[in-house]
């Protein structure tokens, strides 16, 4: 029988790769560049990412109204997991998305650059296997006809230690102010960008410092979008003659509008057939049902964002939107948690995406049972409209309805099986339910309820086990060879054959599954009776060898222990088993329960009958008979009919007919 735990704990094996997923949300002006950052972010190369595009830019009108692009970034789940096994196989191994050394090779650079009657100096350190700044290199580019004085000793310094990113005065030079190099700024009528254009000094002029660039930025009123590092970059290696910008106004960012994150697959194209470990596709296994259990999650609205306003050069408000909320898509089903924003499951079943609403349907309808839908295994109740094919299985936490007819399958239920055909197991198939079974007849098929079996016409050459009543209420109700057990009763027109044939073999009276049990345990009981008397003649044997030698080889002083300590973990397994057979036999004496056979019209003669464990082998045909205990004979009584409860019991939702 498929219990809800067993079906849960499936669930938890898929979720538990949910779980390791972990999504980043990335803004960016274009999409390879949000990709780059979501992989910074998540340590792993962009190839392996998933995303999803949560609002797409745009490059705007003329440089205006540029859209930046959201993106919702993770991991290849299946990735993910071949790095787990990895990492469980060798816990040394490399992790593919642990982050990546970048040995990046760079060379040392410096830069000199005369600021007011100052020489100044900027070193910047190698990396990696790079080449440090030469001394030598510095030297040169500072001493010139134009130098009155250097401190060396600073140089020195700087060379091997660098200058911290910044320029530092070295010297001084014979300055000529007349020579200095000067630029000019420009403002764009629309205030969002700063341009400088700059002349290159003449021998003996200062070059361009930052802070005379911010100092001219800021007398025209540049306050908001000054960009130190291109103002860095221009002083590093000025460019002359063309508007090089230095500001640009600090873009508004609209608010991301509100989002659903949905927790299951809601394109189901992308649901994929079940492979092995070896890659080998099993096409009943189509894996096209989510199942979710009550309480689960479903889906999380993402709240919508507040806009970032921007500002032009001279810091008027750039207004931006807020993002827009949406209604949840609640259908049947679900529920709000208490955060307002997460959907849950209110009960077992399969969650759907119906018209952008989301629904958990308890019970799932299908045609058939074949190829095209594989195997079923669903939380909640199952209806086959027509047959189930050859080779399928249904495993359901409610009930399953077949319209039609059942093969050689596998059927198991929480609830009651209702067949409205028949059921040909072909001696391969197999059907339990937690409740009750319904059929028009039943034939070589094994057959395990906890409550009733019901069947109209016929069970033919079947082992069926229930822990009430087997039941056969039509015209035509016959038991047909096989192996029946029920607690209670066992209810028939006819039973056996004319003729002999197949045996036929009823008992009654007794808890089928405790019986069940009390002679598995006797068989493996007996087996271990002669594992016992086995060891304790090996041991023995052994004992007196030791008596008689004083001592034993190595060899077999060893294998004396471990007989010894294995007869006495197998003495310890017996006496349990002992104390449960014990528990079993006192359970079956005190059975209240006084099992029946009752026969409408004939047994016949060869039929095999136990009613508490005595037995009854019918001799001659007899009609119209019920069969009960007393004082520990079978008596043969005159035939009690179904009591109306029985005679029009039916699961419900359906009539006795």
């Amino acid at each position: 029988m498929v219990t809800l735990e067993q079906i849960r704990s499936d669930l938890e094996k898929k979720l538990e790769i949910d779980k390791d997923l972990h999504f980043v949300e990335v803004h960016a002006d274009t999409l390879d560049e949000a990709l780059a950052d979501a992989a910074v972010q998540l340590d792993c190369r962009v190839a392996v990412l998933e995303y999803e595009v949560v609002e797409a830019g745009s490059n705007g009108f003329m440089g205006m109204m540029k859209k930046p692009w959201t993106i919702r970034a993770n991991v290849n789940s299946s990735q993910i997991q071949k790095a787990k096994q990895s990492t469980e196989e060798d816990i040394f191994a490399d992790d593919e998305f642990a982050v990546e050394e970048v040995n990046i090779d760079r060379d040392g650079l410096f830069y000199v650059h005369y600021f007011d009657d100052q020489i100044n100096l900027k070193v910047v350190l190698p990396l990696g296997e790079g080449k440090p700044v030469a001394l030598k290199e510095v030297m040169q580019k500072v001493k010139n006809s134009g130098t009155l004085s250097l401190d060396e000793a600073a140089i020195k310094k700087y060379v091997i230690n660098g200058t911290g990113g910044v320029y530092e005065p070295v010297g001084q030079y014979q300055h000529n102010k007349a020579a200095d190099a000067i630029f000019t700024v420009d403002i764009a009528s629309d205030e969002m960008k700063a341009c400088i254009t700059a002349t290159s000094p003449a021998i003996g002029g200062a070059d361009i410092s930052g802070d005379k660039i911010k100092r001219m930025l800021e007398s025209y009123g540049v306050v908001a979008g000054i960009s130190d590092e291109k103002i860095e970059e221009f002083v590093d290696m000025p460019v002359y003659g063309i508007p090089y910008t230095v500001a640009e106004a600090i873009q508004p960012i609209n608010g991301r509008d509100a989002y659903i994150a949905y927790q299951f697959e809601t394109d189901k194209t992308k649901l994929k057939i079940v492979e092995n470990e070896a890659g080998q596709v099993n096409y009943k296994e189509r894996n096209q049902i989510q199942n979710v259990v009550e309480g689960q999650p479903l889906a999380q609205k993402m709240l919508p964002e507040r806009g970032k306003n921007g500002k032009t050069i001279f810091g008027r408000l750039l207004d931006a939107k807020n993002g827009k909320d949406i209604p949840l898509p609640l259908g049947k089903n679900v529920h709000v948690d208490s955060d307002g924003r997460t959907i849950l499951a209110s009960t077992n079943g399969q969650v759907m995406l119906i018209n952008d609403k989301i629904h958990v349907e308890p019970v799932l309808e299908v045609d058939e049972v074949s190829i095209k839908t594989g195997n079923i295994t669903f939380l909640g109740t199952v209806r086959v409209k027509r047959n189930v094919e050859d080779g399928f299985s249904i495993k359901a936490s409610g009930n399953i309805e077949i319209g039609g007819a059942v093969g050689r399958c596998v059927l198991e239920a929480d609830g009651n099986i209702v067949v409205n055909q028949g059921i040909m197991g072909r001696d391969e198939g197999f059907i339990k339910a937690g409740k009750s079974l319904w059929a028009k007849f039943i034939q070589n098929t094994k057959v395990e309820v906890e409550e009733y079996v019901v069947v109209q016409d016929a069970i033919m050459n079947s082992d069926i086990t229930s822990n009430k009543k087997i039941l056969l209420v039509g015209k035509n109700a016959k038991i047909i060879g096989g192996h029946l057990f029920a607690t209670e009763e066992i209810h028939a027109k006819v039973i056996g054959s004319s003729g002999g044939g197949s045996e036929t073999i009823l008992e009654v009276g007794y808890d089928p599954r405790a019986k069940k049990r009390l002679l598995e345990l006797q068989d493996k009981q007996a087996s271990i009776v002669r594992e016992l008397d086995n060891l304790d003649l090996d041991i023995s044997t052994l004992e007196n060898m030791k008596k008689v030698r004083k001592t034993l080889p190595g060899d077999k002083e060893e294998n004396l222990i471990k007989l010894k300590k294995h007869h006495d973990e197998i003495s310890i397994e017996s006496e349990q088993m002992t104390e449960e057979i014990q528990q079993i036999q006192s359970h079956l004496r005190e059975l209240k329960v006084i099992g029946k056979i009752s026969v409408a019209n004939t047994i016949y003669a060869g039929v095999k009958l136990f009613i508490r464990d005595v037995k009854e082998e019918i001799r001659s045909d007899e009609k119209a008979v019920t069969f009960v205990l007393e004082n520990i004979f079978v008596r043969h009584n005159k035939y009690e009919p179904l009591s109306p409860e029985d005679a029009k019991r039916a699961p419900d939702g359906y009539s006795a007919s």
